[in-house]
């Protein structure tokens, strides 16, 4: 059987018998739904931009996507603690096949956790446009789960130490979240934080979730995904690299 399958199945399994894990990781999209949704929305909507939820819908389902994506990387650090990991390695399998079977079950997990996001923000007043983009959407979020995971991999390949992995992952995760337009429209920010928007990966995530489910982009769903995939292509290389240097 293959490497990749065991590995991605492993992931899945993991998830699925963490009850814990499956329902405590809604608890934050849920907080920022009510708290913003409810609190910002009459701002939102006297501003003239609308309903305030049908605007942050998709920008906190790609949320659920980053922080349980970039953290699939811990589990890397703990196998290597525990010595799974050298037992993995030591495997007849290629590290790239590791590699990928660790990041596509991770990318699985995150994108299941931002299906049942969505599915959280239609129940609180979300309303999908155009139901036939429905598959659109949900490509975007998986390459969003797919960058992300391989991005925390990568970065876990590199340390051993779980409380510095932790540590950066959150000065590198709660930047690209506020500055991808998630919270707010990107149209007429200063001209710095949209030069900074458009070089930050989520940005284009959460525009092509919002593209495909309310019908408004900001840069164009053809950008978007073109973006994606490269970015996505990319960091899988790169963890590639960085993975076959891993030490157990």
């Amino acid at each position: 059987m293959s490497a990749v399958y065991i590995l991605w199945k492993r992931e899945l399994i993991r998830y699925f018998r963490s009850r814990a894990r499956l329902v405590g990781s809604l608890g934050q999209p849920l907080l920022f739904l009510v708290a913003l949704g409810f609190g910002l929305g009459p701002v939102f909507q006297r501003a003239g931009q609308g309903n305030y939820f049908q605007f942050l819908g998709p920008g906190v389902v790609c949320m659920g996507i980053l922080f349980t994506g970039v953290f699939a990387g811990i589990q890397v650090i703990w196998d290597r603690q525990f010595g799974f990991l050298k037992e993995t390695l030591v495997a007849p399998v290629s590290r790239f096949e590791i590699m990928l079977g660790k990041t596509l079950g991770g990318a699985t997990v995150a994108f299941i956790q931002g299906c049942f996001v969505l599915a959280l923000t239609m129940v609180v007043g979300f309303k999908v446009q155009n139901p036939l983009l429905i598959p659109l959407a949900l490509a975007a979020m998986f390459l969003i789960a797919l960058f992300f995971t391989a991005l925390g991999i990568s970065i876990a390949s590199i340390l051993e130490d779980m409380q510095g992995f932790q540590l950066i992952m959150n000065f590198v995760v709660q930047p690209v979240f506020f500055l991808s337009g998630a919270l707010f429209p990107l149209t007429g920010v200063v001209s710095f934080l949209s030069i900074i928007s458009s070089f930050n990966p989520l940005s284009y995530g959460v525009d092509a979730v919002r593209g495909s489910l309310t019908g408004v982009t900001h840069f164009g769903l053809v950008t978007d995904f073109t973006v994606l995939i490269i970015i996505s292509a990319v960091i899988l290389a790169i963890g590639s690299y960085l993975f076959s240097k891993v030490q157990a």
